[in-house]
């Protein structure tokens, strides 16, 4: 008779079974198997499989050392040991990892810290010195967006703005008219008679009207933004990525 058959005997003549001996011992079923059938390897390593034979041999009353003896000489000299036996502690699986929904917050928290980077970019990427000018009236000082200020007097600007021609006279829908038409990406405010009318970054293509008394219009990037004023052409506001305030009169004086 082997090792196994000897414990399988002793239980069976208790009249127990192996959930019986398990919730008594405190040592699982699979392993209480695993020695009645000499399927070592199931258990794990030899030294918890010659404590789970003491513990089991001295309840069904056998000579413990004996069995120990028996075990050891008939073991493989060479077993791998496997995993250490589970005493009900659960697994990483059982446990389960963190919610998908908790990978899905954090991407998207990234996508939006990344937008919100790449639009203050922008605004800082233009450059600090703004250029300010008004039409018909003196030159006034006009904080930029970034908190820097220069004047450039009228006359120097209109050296650099094309005069209207004879035949660009203002048609009747377009007295009293501002047209705004962005070739390039650009911050942008316009206020009219007061009121503030379009502000924020806007792509290139953008094109808008607007009718009243006197307009101010602020750009981030002037050379992107070109005017028409009563139905004539002011051209570009300024120069590509310059800072540039205007103010202009829409009564036709």
């Amino acid at each position: 008779m082997t090792l196994g058959e000897e414990f399988r005997a002793a239980r069976e003549a208790r009249g127990l079974t192996l959930s019986d001996v398990a919730e008594q011992i405190h040592i699982r079923s699979v392993y209480l198997a695993g020695i009645e059938s000499e399927d070592w390897t199931s258990i794990g390593a030899p030294v918890y499989v010659r404590g789970f034979i003491r513990t089991y041999a001295r309840f069904l009353s056998l000579d413990v050392e004996r069995a120990v003896q028996i075990f050891n000489e008939r073991s493989p000299s060479s077993a791998m040991p496997p995993p250490v036996p589970d005493y009900g502690v659960p697994s990483e699986r059982e446990r389960g990892g963190p919610s998908p929904w908790i990978w899905v917050g954090a991407v998207v928290a990234v996508a939006l810290l990344a937008f919100v980077g790449y639009e203050y970019f922008l605004l800082q990427a233009a450059p600090r010195t703004a250029v300010t000018a008004t039409t018909g009236n003196p030159a006034q000082p006009s904080p930029s967006p970034e908190g820097s200020m220069a004047v450039v007097p009228a006359a120097s600007h209109a050296a650099t703005s094309p005069t209207p021609s004879a035949s660009e006279s203002p048609s009747g829908d377009e007295k009293n008219a501002l047209f705004v038409k962005l070739s390039e990406r650009s911050w942008l405010r316009v206020v009219v008679d007061g009121k503030s009318q379009m502000e924020g970054i806007f792509p290139a293509g953008t094109q808008r009207a607007f009718k009243g008394k006197s307009a101010v219009v602020r750009a981030g990037n002037a050379g992107g933004v070109n005017l028409r004023v009563n139905g004539k052409s002011v051209g570009k506001l300024g120069a590509s990525g310059d800072v540039v305030e205007r103010t202009f009169s829409l009564t036709g004086e």
